[in-house]
């Protein structure tokens, strides 16, 4: 086991091992918070490197499978518990390297111990079915098998959550994992491995390497032993992703992004409505992929929400997570905080209205972060950059709809289908909602964040491919079935 401390250099873990990167070169994870503090060195892997780490899993994944489903969901609960022991240094390494405050971070890493938790019963669960034969002397069923070895590249907004979503039903289900996280949140997954480490799971099943994307990344997409990959992130990888995959007839899954609505109707709560809009906007710096950006609200009662929205979000109070009373942390890097800024410029040249925020803030605890205002626009059209882009960052496009078809029709107008709300109070409003927007997850009178952990996760159109995430779902992707016949 490393030792893990501030500002140690966190090694890769294949075969069982911490070990150094042939390559030597480390880099460095700098706090969004105060771009003087280094939270941990991180190596800076190479295909060797690579090369080591996804041998150990294919010589693994016989082993692994055989050692059946429920053994497999032991080693599970052994790590929940391991990691609700280190729940509070986890959440706080997790707060000074991606910036969310320390309650969000601490929730999300409680969030990855029920994940655990949930797949580790499913080593008790079915893994097939019986189905009747039409020879009276046969029996038929279904058998689930796992994929092999399975890569699983995260990104840097929720660096316990995702990998632990991802990695657990790889598990539980029979596989072995490569895992690459995201450089920026790096530090904070190696110290979840560690969880997995000490949990003593056998030799070659989990495997850790940090790393470049054009390196590590790339190399495991194209590894020829790899039999599965799921990836959350950009589009721009999404497609390289699903290119290699489909060349070489393997299964990926794919989770990239979104522009998500929320519509407001004439007969919603109004208050309930605006304390849902900041909290899915503006909840971690508004780096959610199911984050609500675009707010979509009829014409009787835009003026009325806009006062209400605006004068709730000027009392936001951002700052050092870590700080009691703090609302919104930072951008999670600079390069986040440079792109924010970008579309906040965007949105005034396009004649879109700032009313609220958008401001860098600067003084003694600021100058040294990435610090912004949360942002609201006004006069919004549609066709907007700032309404179809992802920014991922706490900037919200409000757009005005004469009628609920408008609304939904505006709502649409996008290449992504992740997540959508609505607030009504009428029924007929809420059930054609449902039945006409076009996202994977629909959530009425809330905000357009989050899933709950036994439920499917996933999107429509440019937002995600087919497979799901999450819950019974999982099992989907992280599996194939086999019918077996036996004749008596």
């Amino acid at each position: 086991m490393q030792t893990l401390s501030k500002e140690t250099t966190y090694k890769n873990f294949i075969n069982n091992q911490w070990v150094d990167s042939s390559s030597q070169e480390t880099v460095k994870s700098i706090s969004p918070m105060n771009k003087e503090e280094v939270v941990g060195l991180i190596h800076s892997s190479t295909k060797e490197d690579l090369e080591q780490a996804v041998s150990a899993a294919d010589q693994a994944k016989k082993a692994w499978r055989k050692l059946g489903q429920a053994q497999r969901g032991q080693y599970l609960y052994k790590v929940a518990d391991i990691l609700e022991k280190n729940l509070d240094d986890i959440a706080e390494t997790l707060t000074k390297e991606m910036g969310k405050t320390l309650p969000e971070a601490k929730g999300e890493t409680a969030r990855g111990v029920a994940i655990l938790r949930y797949y580790a019963g499913e080593g008790m669960r079915k893994n097939g079915d019986v189905i009747p034969s039409s020879d009276k002397d046969a029996l038929m069923f279904t058998k689930r098998t796992p994929l092999g070895v399975v890569g699983v590249i995260t990104p840097w907004n929720f660096p316990v959550a995702i990998p632990i979503w991802k990695m657990a039903p790889a598990l539980v289900y029979g596989n072995t994992v490569v895992f690459k996280p995201a450089t920026e949140a790096a530090v904070t997954a190696a110290k979840v491995v560690d969880c997995f480490a000490q949990a003593g799971l056998p030799e070659g099943v989990l495997n850790f390497i940090t790393g470049s994307g054009s390196v590590v990344g790339q190399g495991l997409i194209d590894h020829p032993l790899l039999n599965g990959i799921t990836f959350t992130g950009s589009e721009t990888v999404g497609e390289i992703v699903a290119k290699s995959a489909s060349a070489r007839g393997i299964k990926y899954q794919l989770e990239m992004g979104g522009k998500n609505p929320i519509i407001i109707t004439k007969d919603a709560d109004l208050n309930a409505a605006v304390e849902a809009v900041i909290s899915g906007g503006f909840r971690s710096t508004g780096q959610k992929c199911t984050a609500s950006s675009r707010v979509i609200v009829e014409s009787e009662v835009y003026d009325e929400f806009k006062e209400k929205l605006v004068q709730e979000t000027e009392k936001i109070k951002v700052g050092n997570g870590l700080q009691e009373g703090i609302w919104m942390g930072p951008c999670a890097s600079e390069s986040q905080f440079n792109t924010v800024k970008h579309y906040i410029e965007i949105g005034k040249k396009e004649g879109a209205e700032l009313i609220a925020g958008g401001d860098v803030l600067t003084g003694e605890e600021f100058d040294k972060g990435f610090y912004i205002t949360p942002a609201i626009f006004d006069n919004v059209n549609p066709d907007m950059a700032i309404a179809q882009e992802e920014i991922f960052g706490p900037v919200i496009a409000l757009i005005k709809a004469e009628n609920l078809e408008e609304a939904i029709e505006m709502a649409n107008n996008t290449k992504y289908g992740l997540s959508a709300s609505i607030f009504t109070t009428n029924i007929g409003s809420l059930l054609e909602f449902i039945d006409e927007i076009e996202a994977g997850l629909v959530r009425i009178n809330a905000e357009s964040a989050g899933v709950e952990l036994q439920a499917p996760f996933g999107g429509m159109k440019g937002s995600s491919t087919g497979s799901r995430e999450q819950g019974e779902a999982a099992q989907e992707f992280y599996t194939s079935i086999k019918t077996v016949f036996i004749k008596g």
